[in-house]
């Protein structure tokens, strides 16, 4: 039961490790954000996935949205959540879930601001066929 739980908790973040672009256009992830796919099934309509993402120190996910609901669990480090007013919406250490909910207003960054490396475990609920994460420009903070 409690790895079923972790399994549906397990979301969010960081799905940039499909992220590309250049900072005129959408933001990159950092050197070395990784994503590997763990579970993958589709449901009528709807994909679910879940996916290991990893995040080097004083990395940065890339300025994103998702097309569906998200669940992270942070496995290892911390998460530092940013939205695009530009303030720290949220820190996430290890053992924790953050929620985001998807949708184009809901535009969002995760950094590793610490010295070990953070991973996390995201379970994605998509509409089928739908990208792990859409791009967007940095929204005018300081930092990436």
């Amino acid at each position: 039961m409690r790895t079923a739980l972790r399994a549906a908790l397990t979301g969010a973040v960081i799905a940039a490790a499909v992220l590309v672009g250049g900072p005129a256009h959408a933001t990159p992830p950092g050197p070395g954000v990784v994503g590997r796919t763990i579970s993958q099934t589709t449901v009528g309509d709807t994909d679910y996935v879940l996916r290991e993402v990893t995040v080097p120190p004083g990395q940065a996910t890339g300025w994103h949205y998702h097309d569906g609901p998200v669940y992270g669990y942070v496995k290892q480090g911390t998460l530092t959540h940013y939205h695009a007013d530009c303030a720290v919406d949220g820190v996430y250490p290890q053992g924790t879930v953050v929620r985001e909910p998807g949708g184009p207003s809901d535009v969002h960054l995760g950094r590793n601001l610490g010295d070990t490396t953070l991973v996390l475990e995201v379970f994605y609920i998509l509409p089928h066929g739908a990208p792990f994460s859409e791009d967007v420009p940095n929204p005018g903070c300081t930092f990436e």
